[in-house]
């Protein structure tokens, strides 16, 4: 399908061709849902722990005799129930990673592309570079645009004043194209492709 290309100022800079394989699909939730979980999953960094009654330091004698004064049967005072006990069944330091298929993953990022066409909150921008590294004159751009919450996907290598520009914008992310991935997509309004990004997408799927 044609789209139109864009330049930073607003102005129309030409069309370029995009796949119906990659940009034309009918978005799938499940495969969206299951490709944001595993990415937020594999972000952990399972670091959380408590201690269990065989690790706090508490004497391990018994509370007070078995018998004979009407009250429960206790032993050590590291058991969970008590003020300064071991924390039953908490948790552990662990890998929160789980198995998700390549396909499967390279499904969900046509899916999201696709997503992002469909909703009409895909804009194509012929290059983006950036006279000099200037947040302000960026922003004013942006605005022009009308981005204010935005993921911009550039080609391998990102312009440096470009990058150093925008990344003192808030909600504004930048990517090169290797970076591309579902969660970012999803999180951001906006999906701001460069035709560097969109030829090397055209190359990685076709």
């Amino acid at each position: 399908m044609e789209f139109n290309v864009k330049t930073l100022e607003g102005k129309d800079a030409g069309k370029v061709s995009l796949s119906d394989e990659i940009f034309g699909l009918d978005p799938r939730e499940d495969i969206l849902a299951r490709m944001v979980r595993w990415q937020l999953a594999k972000k952990q960094q399972g670091t959380h722990k408590t201690k269990g009654r065989a690790e706090v330091s508490r004497t391990g004698a018994k509370m007070y005799k078995q018998k004979g004064t009407g009250r429960a049967r206790h032993h050590s005072a590291r058991a969970p129930q008590f003020r300064g006990g071991g924390k039953a069944h908490g948790p552990v330091v662990r890998s929160h990673e789980h198995d998700l298929p390549k396909k499967v993953r390279a499904l969900a990022l046509r899916h999201a592309l696709s997503a992002k066409l469909k909703a009409e909150e895909l804009i194509v921008i012929d290059n983006l570079v950036a006279a000099e590294a200037k947040t302000k004159a960026l922003a004013g751009s942006f605005e022009t645009l009308g981005l204010t919450n935005v993921l911009f996907i550039g080609g391998a290598e990102l312009d440096n004043n470009f990058k150093l520009a925008a990344q003192n914008i808030p909600n504004v992310d930048v990517l090169p194209v290797q970076g591309i991935n579902v969660y970012d997509i999803l999180r951001r309004g906006k999906l701001v492709l460069s035709k560097a990004a969109v030829e090397a997408l055209e190359e990685r799927f076709k």
